[in-house]
């Protein structure tokens, strides 16, 4: 007989204590998902996708020794130490967003998890949540799904989803002071080039005006020492390269 995995239950219980949620699951696909082999070697039995919602996470980051330590990565180490330890304890494999490339489909994932859809911003809304989710790794783990495991939600079609297209005015196209979003694409270079300027300072602090303009989720807004920390980030992920220094000409020799 095939040891059951555990409850969803159980993951989110052990999620909570770290301010994370469980975002759903599903039945991997071999041909679809090509997962690795679990630790024990068989294949994963289910897959549970792992996010944050709001800052619910804040409190338990911010307090762990990663928050402070002055080295790069901060959120994702943390993420990477709670995910190996909850994967551990069910002898499955964490699998994280940011680990690449090649880099696992967590956007395809969390359409097959959630009832997700397409904004003018090229974020990925939730019903209650609206745009402030994000998801943080996936545990593959061993043994039968679960008798409740809800089936995979279809993906989102092409365009705005109901929510947007029912959104009078949609004022998120309007906040953005470099006009950034169009609702097709996101102009990046726009968006950096304001964010060093003095100007961009009360994006950097408050978080992207766009985003904030959307009436979906409000309860849920990153709190300003949140927004802050995601936009630093941001702005340092994307930061160009400085171009190297021309080699001089060798002098004579003394």
């Amino acid at each position: 007989m095939v040891a059951t995995s555990p409850s969803a239950d159980d993951i989110g219980e052990a999620l909570a204590e770290h301010g994370l949620s469980l975002r759903g699951g599903w039945q991997p696909d071999p041909a679809l998902d090509r997962l690795p082999r679990l630790p024990g070697g068989q294949s994963a039995g289910v897959v549970w996708l792992v996010g944050v919602v709001g800052a619910a996470h804040w409190a338990s980051f911010s307090a762990s020794s990663f928050f402070a330590d002055g080295l790069s990565d901060p959120l994702d180490r943390w993420s990477r130490a709670v995910g190996d330890a909850l994967a551990a304890r069910w002898g499955g494999l964490a699998l994280y967003p940011f680990t690449g490339p090649p880099y696992w489909p967590f956007q395809q994932w969390a359409s097959r998890a959630e009832p997700l859809q397409n904004s003018p911003l090229m974020l990925r809304i939730h019903p209650v949540y609206g745009l402030w989710h994000a998801y943080r790794f996936a545990l593959a783990l061993p043994g039968a799904p679960p008798a409740n495991l809800v089936a995979p939600a279809a993906a989102p079609p092409p365009g705005l989803g109901s929510l947007c297209l029912q959104c009078d005015g949609q004022p998120c196209l309007q906040a953005c002071p470099v006009s950034a979003f169009d609702g097709a694409s996101y102009r990046v270079e726009a968006c950096l080039g304001w964010l060093q300027q003095p100007s961009g300072e009360p994006c950097m602090q408050q978080g992207c005006l766009a985003r904030r303009a959307c009436p979906v989720g409000a309860a849920y807004r990153y709190p300003a020492d949140v927004a802050a920390f995601h936009m630093t980030a941001f702005a340092a992920h994307h930061r160009p390269v400085p171009a190297p220094v021309p080699a001089l000409p060798a002098g004579p020799e003394a």
